[in-house]
């Protein structure tokens, strides 16, 4: 395994039912024995492999607003640790104040483990912060009793971030050294733990994926390619992305224009994107969701749902916008299967 673990704290955000308050359970100091602990490798491990995995994250950085009156910076407090002005643990008790903080300020309802993990993967160096919610799951033992247990439920995370210490000490001015999942449906991250963190968005990773996109498809017009040409194109550049997103690696430009070449043509991928000026970073993280719809189309509605290779448009797949119809020929053998039973069990005599 080559995540190494430097520190790490666990502690506990609770709020009272009758007063409303939010408490702070400290976890202990035990940083020696994470270190050494395999189940607590294993924990960091499925962690990251969780936040890795998020489509929906956005990208920035600390904000240079001064904090209001006297309340500390997380920033400032990281700083304080990366220095070593003090350890971790006080660090970690530190940090868990200011959410603390933030969430009575907010008056929500959030409360769960907050978990800070200093630790590096693949030549990388990170600060991992989360609060990770807590679920109730029920065993029975051999007598039958049904008993409850309370879990930290890590698939539902939703409160994390993720700090790249090498880019924010190498590039402390950039825009994207932070990068953190979106919020879920109805509420946004943003409304406190990007308030708790300082953070302020900078990077776009959706604009510059769709911006990418775009250019390619820009770029096998020009060259007028042929449509398995064009089709070939666009798989490509879908499997790089791949590549990249399950290696957590930056799609770039450059790799991106050797991936792509194409023959006869007068400049490359690369070069192409540079004359045409595109507002588009030389690498960055990229939005998987939206490299899946260069080859494919798809929808959902009114109880049906399509989806074909963009290459079967026009030939096996035929739209009408006058009378809003679409033709599918060729029918996949599964689908004409269960279409021939419904023919006959409809016309098949009722008794």
């Amino acid at each position: 395994m080559s995540l190494i673990i430097n520190n790490i704290a666990l502690h506990f955000l609770s709020k009272k039912e009758e007063t409303g308050e939010v408490v702070l359970r400290l976890g202990p100091e035990n940083t020696e024995f994470a270190q050494e602990n395999a189940k607590v490798t294993n924990f960091v491990d499925g962690l990251h492999a969780i936040y890795n995995a998020k489509g929906s994250k956005a990208y920035g950085s600390f904000s240079s607003m001064p904090s209001e009156g006297d309340s500390a910076r997380f920033v400032d407090l990281m700083e304080s640790y990366l220095t070593e002005q003090q350890n971790f643990y006080e660090f970690s008790v530190q940090a868990g104040n200011v959410l603390k903080n933030e969430i009575e300020k907010y008056d929500i309802e959030e409360t769960g483990y907050f978990v800070i993990c200093h630790y590096e993967y693949m030549g990388g160096r990170y600060l991992f912060v989360a609060v990770i919610p807590i679920s109730e799951h029920y065993s029975v033992d051999g007598e039958l009793n049904i008993s409850a247990a309370q879990h930290l439920d890590t698939n539902k995370l939703q409160l994390a971030a993720r700090i790249d210490l090498f880019d924010y000490k190498d590039n402390s001015q950039g825009n994207r050294y932070i990068s953190f999942v979106k919020g879920r449906a109805g509420r946004k991250v943003s409304d406190f733990f990007l308030d708790f963190l300082g953070c302020e968005e900078g990077l776009n990773s959706k604009e510059q994926t769709q911006t990418l996109v775009q250019a390619v498809e820009d770029y096998v017009s020009v060259n007028q390619l042929d449509p398995a040409e064009k089709q070939k194109t666009r798989k490509d550049l879908l499997s790089y992305c791949k590549e990249q997103k399950a290696s957590s690696q930056d799609v770039s430009l450059q790799e991106v224009g050797k991936v792509i070449e194409s023959a006869g043509s007068e400049q490359d991928f690369y070069q192409f994107c540079q004359t045409q000026s595109y507002p588009i970073e030389e690498s960055f993280p990229h939005e998987q969701a939206v490299v899946n719809k260069i080859t494919k189309y798809s929808g959902y509605g009114n109880g049906i749902s399509l989806s074909f290779e963009r290459s079967h448009f026009g030939q096996d797949v035929v739209y009408n916008p006058h009378n809003d119809s679409l033709i599918i020929y060729k029918v996949p053998p599964n689908l004409k299967e269960q279409l021939m039973a419904l023919l006959e069990s409809d016309q098949s005599p009722e008794e």
